[in-house]
């Protein structure tokens, strides 16, 4: 089924905890996701862009209670948050899932029955020590003084019946697949992660709970509660029409890209697969696992009080001064730091001075020596040629980062456009050109390279900055971006005729 024509590009984030508020890292992973929806967009590909939100669990039930609340009243509010944020950020998700909704519930019951029938789903008796607030459990060697390895916080002892999966029989499968698969698990280093794990002894799972009442019931055993993670996951089958809508389910799974943060690597490159070997379904085709933002070089703590709130980021600065900064500050995949002197330098030299400027002064240039009419330019040209070459490596310089995710590699490969103009502004001197009537041929040709230069930047710079390349298209008098979409509009020589606009700078300088 993946290999039909017209397969639908999938992309998805994590389906985020709304007992949890929403911060840097959240933002990160969404923006991420939305900046290769946007351009498999722009490419003229069909787009199912996934996000939503997890909303089962005991801790949420004990929540819930402590507020005088019942758990769905709870969820519904705080939902909110994420939608509010997705909206602040420009997300241009295709849809939202939230687990609670009856659609979900109805794929998790299928999709446990299934796995059921194929035998790999039993009866047993879970103990182990859990905690409720990683929603994690533990073996006792596990812990570290008694207290949970991840949080630090007490970890209590937990006997109760619990149906089983039998994830231990996938061990081998799943390491002959990672194996065959190089690009599956990325970056590298996370493949290399859970091929070790994988290396030592993969134990069944237990995926249901009788303690709470919050979550999904097991069919023909109401008394369980499916337990978080295998219900969680089923999300992404939920969203592409499991099981009612097999046809539309046939174009969209498997998921091209699950995108996630590193502290849930597990569960997507381990339990995920088993689930999916169990019910005879596709993997996706990547999980990319990112790093963890710091901030001004110490970790995110709601006690330190350091937690960075994108929405305040995105009232001082603009939404796509950050989303740049997100992805041109680190190799996504690392890890990054978040520091007022890095946003302020990226948005003083990159955007206002380098791409802001190069716009600015094209624009007032091509008004004056030229009426606002955007000149026409000889294909035979020595600049004119020259620029072409130099399209011709960053367009296949942007694929290939994009196709890796490699967003900072993207944004450098588009700053050889930005560069490259203003040196050619200052060597062809074009005010010098304007004085010489003989020189109109060369004026011409050096104003057109240019702003053919800032057509196609507006292009690649569309996925990651919306807002601002459809500025820039406005002030180039050309159509939006996404009115220009297909492989084709890449091509140098794209732009024919017109008059610029001139606008307000796209990037001031911040003092």
């Amino acid at each position: 089924m993946n290999t039909t024509e017209n397969k639908i590009y999938y992309i998805t984030t994590p389906i985020y905890y709304v007992n949890d508020v929403p911060h840097i890292g959240h933002a990160y992973t969404t923006v991420a996701a939305d900046v290769m929806a946007r351009y498999q967009r722009l490419r003229g590909r069909e787009v199912f862009f996934l996000t939503g939100t997890d909303e089962h669990g005991q801790k949420i039930e004990k929540t819930a209670a402590a507020r005088g609340l019942s758990a769905q009243e709870l969820v519904d509010e705080v939902v909110e948050r994420f939608r509010h944020l997705w909206e602040v950020l420009n997300i241009s998700n295709d849809d939202f899932i939230r687990t609670s909704e009856e659609r979900h519930h109805k794929a998790v019951s299928a999709f446990f029955r299934r796995v059921k029938e194929a035998g790999k789903i039993y009866l047993g008796h879970y103990e182990d020590w859990y905690c409720v607030p990683c929603e994690t459990f533990w073996t006792e060697g596990q812990l570290e003084n008694g207290n949970c390895p991840e949080c630090g916080r007490p970890a209590e002892k937990v006997k109760e019946e619990s149906y089983f999966f039998a994830m231990s029989t996938f061990q081998q499968q799943l390491l002959d697949y990672i194996e065959e698969h190089p690009g599956f698990i990325q970056p590298k280093s996370k493949r290399n992660e859970i091929l070790g794990f994988l290396r030592e002894e993969l134990r069944d799972l237990s995926i249901s709970r009788c303690s709470f009442k919050w979550g999904i019931p097991v069919p023909d055993d109401p008394k369980h509660v499916i337990y978080v993670w295998f219900d969680a996951l089923i999300n992404y089958l939920t969203a592409a029409g499991y099981p009612d809508d097999m046809e539309r389910f046939e174009r969209l799974w498997p998921a091209d890209v699950h995108l996630i943060g590193k502290d849930i690597l597990r569960f997507h490159a381990v339990y995920w697969p088993t689930f999916l070997f169990a019910a005879g379904l596709p993997l996706p085709k990547k999980v990319f696992a990112h790093g963890w933002w710091t901030v001004e070089g110490e970790k995110m703590s709601k006690s330190v009080g350091n937690v960075v709130d994108p929405e305040a980021v995105v009232e001082e600065y603009g939404v796509d001064a950050f989303r740049y900064f997100l992805l041109r500050e680190v190799p996504f995949g690392l890890d990054g730091d978040f520091s007022q002197d890095a946003i302020r330098g990226r948005i003083n030299s990159e955007l206002a001075n380098d791409l802001g400027n190069l716009l600015s002064r094209t624009v007032s240039m091509v008004k004056k020596y030229r009426q606002r009419e955007i000149p026409v330019a000889a294909p035979d040209g020595e600049y004119y040629r020259e620029f072409a070459q130099l399209n011709a490596e960053v367009c296949d310089q942007v694929a290939v980062a994009m196709d890796e995710l490699s967003f900072n590699k993207m944004l450098a490969a588009a700053w050889r456009l930005v560069e490259r103009c203003n040196r050619f502004i200052d060597e062809r001197a074009p005010w010098a050109l304007a004085k010489d009537e003989s020189k109109a041929a060369e004026l011409d040709e050096v104003l057109y390279c240019v702003l053919e230069s800032l057509r196609l930047l507006s292009l690649y710079l569309y996925p990651v900055m919306p807002e601002k390349a459809e500025q820039m298209a406005t002030q180039l008098g050309q159509p939006a971006p996404l009115a220009q979409r297909g492989s084709e509009v890449f091509a140098w020589g794209g732009l024919h005729g017109g008059q610029v606009a001139k606008g307000k700078p796209l990037f001031p300088r911040l003092d």
